[in-house]
């Protein structure tokens, strides 16, 4: 039985389904498919925190499915802009996957990510399968994965539009 490590990039699934199928992703879903036998060795979902109250249920939803949830402030700017970026901090938990876990199913579409499915191709011999919105997906992160898996309806919850 293979071991997979399993990391989501909330806010990018989140955006890039509401935009192509305006939908929410269907995380128990994601679940089953990709923990389909193998054993899970580690799975994390990166989220921003708006202290909203709707968002503090998906993220116990997230816990009860198998998630560890880790948050990010979600940073207002004077100048309107916004941040909340997790990059670091997934590719620094990605890392820390090699050695116990023969595959890794990262979620999102984020082209910076494909130096890391490389290196961990290249040098450390791990398949990587990448889960997206297919016209929304770095084409350079489908390239470097292993298995490119397309969001479709079958990880979508049916009759929740965004």
């Amino acid at each position: 039985m293979k071991r997979v490590a399993i990391f989501a990039d909330v806010q990018n699934i989140y955006y890039t389904t509401r935009q192509a199928f305006n939908a929410h992703f269907d995380y128990n879903a994601f679940w089953r498919q990709v923990s389909a036998d193998r054993e899970v060795v580690t799975a994390t979902a990166f989220a921003i925190d708006r202290g909203d109250e709707k968002q503090k249920q998906f993220q116990n939803i997230l816990r009860g499915i198998g998630f560890d949830v880790k948050l990010k402030p979600f940073i207002s700017r004077a100048d309107g802009s916004s941040k909340g970026d997790w990059d670091v901090g997934i590719t620094l938990d990605v890392l820390d996957a090699v050695g116990i876990a023969d595959v890794v199913v990262l979620a999102s579409g984020d082209g910076d990510f494909d130096v890391l499915v490389h290196r961990l191709r290249d040098r450390h011999g791990i398949e990587v399968e990448i889960y997206g919105v297919a016209q929304l997906t770095a084409h350079s992160l489908k390239r470097a994965a292993t298995r490119f898996v397309p969001i479709d309806d079958s990880l979508l919850l049916q009759g929740k539009q965004v």
